[in-house]
């Protein structure tokens, strides 16, 4: 049958089984934040769990960070966000909704491409196209909006200091490079990872999980000599593609987009934006940048700290590098996987729902299924239950019958059953039912471990 895979579908489903959850739901919820529930923190953990030992713990040319949240502002000054980090926003007149100016131009006038547009450009096309809000009100004149959240920081109010929420994870890595270079003891090319949270105050975030107000990155920054950044840059371009095909992205829904140079970021000679045909349209999942030496000069110059890197076969020689930057998401990153991952088939006239999950990836690697309830049974599963606990995650789950907890496993993405029934008390073995197949073997309780270490390869 044929597979529509709906942003309505993923989120029932997400809701139902454990995935995420809207926010603070049972006091009517905060627009366009979200809860990872059971199955959701632990499919999330495992996306990062892969990612950073890839990028950090297998690679010698790799070192780790865990940057704070709240930075001095001047920081956001030198990186050039208080000046640039900036959206074009416009307001209904009569329901006060905001918008982006650049998105309501592009759906109400055909061919038109009006990123990185002048706010006098913005302005006048709204005029001359007689656009209005969806409501079909009026607007506004085109303002800037600054995505940045503000906060204060001190005792008392009026003595309190504005800092920001960061809005990326980047500066961190680059405010620290000196000291991860002192301390690490790193050649070039060698680069930083971080994982953490940002967060953004975007106009029309939506689309489920896709675009939201606090979101996290798997980011590094990766210093090059300024003569080689092109070779680097392509090996992290093969690699991001390759990962991606590993946590089980749809690569036909994958693809590739060289960003004109009229419309790169700032500090940016170079974008690649990898794209994902989600249900509302194809748009960025992650991202790849040439940095060149904007960061590093630009600190250097705020802060008066030399932020250069000196070549250890020559002491006299001091580089600024530059810097490829692979950034993904984990929340679109997530997003994709279960889009990617999720299936329906026809099984006995009835709809099979399954998420085909890699191993290393689901949620649960293992599902422990007693056939009843009855002691004897329950023993052994619990027995068997210790036994593969030891090296995976497992589930373990007696309510209601076999079939409905086989669909239930299948539904959050288990790869294996394992069903202990009545035989099991003879002849000491388990059925092992496959999830993508629905093949079964019979396997010794004993054999087991030596079994799933083969066939699991996590």
């Amino acid at each position: 049958m044929k597979n529509i895979v709906t942003i309505e579908k993923i989120s029932n489903l997400a809701k139902k089984r454990g995935f995420v959850f809207a926010g603070s739901e049972i006091y009517g919820g905060l627009a366009n934040s979200w809860d990872y529930g059971p199955l959701g923190a632990q499919l999330r953990k495992n996306i990062k769990s892969d990612w950073w030992h890839r990028v950090v713990e297998s690679r010698q040319d790799m070192v780790g960070l865990d940057g704070s949240i709240l930075m001095n502002p001047k920081i956001w000054v030198a990186s050039g966000h208080v000046d640039s980090f900036n959206d074009p926003l416009v307001e209904d007149k009569v329901t006060h909704k905001r918008y982006r100016a650049d998105h309501l131009i592009e759906e109400n006038v055909e061919g038109v491409n009006a990123d990185g547009m002048s706010i006098k450009e913005l302005n006048k096309l709204i005029t001359d196209n007689k656009i209005k809000s969806p409501d079909g009100n009026d607007l506004t004149k085109v303002k800037t909006f600054n995505l940045m959240f503000e906060t204060g920081i001190g005792i008392t109010e009026g003595e309190k200091s504005s800092v920001y929420l960061r809005p990326e994870t980047a500066q961190a890595i680059f405010v620290n490079f000196k000291q991860v270079l002192d301390s690490s003891r790193k050649r070039i090319p060698f680069g930083i990872a971080q994982i953490g949270k940002a967060f953004r105050n975007e106009i029309t975030p939506g689309n489920f999980i896709f675009r939201t107000l606090e979101f996290e990155q798997m980011e590094i920054e990766y210093f090059v000599e300024s003569d080689e950044w092109e070779k680097h840059f392509k090996d992290w371009s093969d690699w991001m593609s390759e990962w991606a095909k590993s946590i089980g992205i749809d690569m036909d829904r994958f693809h590739a987009k060289d960003i004109p140079k009229d419309k790169l970021a700032h500090y940016s000679n170079k974008t690649i934006d990898f794209e994902f045909d989600f249900p509302f349209g194809c748009k960025e999942l992650w991202g790849l940048a040439y940095r060149t030496d904007f960061d590093l000069k630009n600190h250097t110059k705020h802060s008066g700290q030399q932020l250069v890197y000196t070549d250890p076969n020559d002491n006299t020689r001091k580089i600024v590098p530059h810097v490829i930057e692979p950034s993904m998401g984990v929340d679109r990153t997530l997003l994709a996987v279960m889009l990617s991952c999720y299936d329906e088939e026809e099984v006995n006239g009835e709809v099979r729902v399954l998420m085909r999950f890699p191993n290393h990836i689901a949620p649960f690697h293992i599902a422990v299924l007693p056939l009843s309830k009855k002691p004897e049974l329950q023993s052994v599963s619990k027995e068997v239950l210790d036994l593969v606990s030891e090296k995976w995650v497992v589930d373990y789950d007696e309510t209601q019958s076999i079939g409905k907890r086989y669909r239930r496993q299948d539904e959050i993405g288990t790869p294996y059953c394992i069903t202990v029934d009545f035989d099991t008390l003879d002849d000491k073995s388990v059925t092992i039912r496959d999830r993508d197949t629905m093949k079964q073997n019979r396997v010794k309780i004993t054999d087991l471990q030596d079994w799933f270490g083969s066939i699991l390869n996590i």
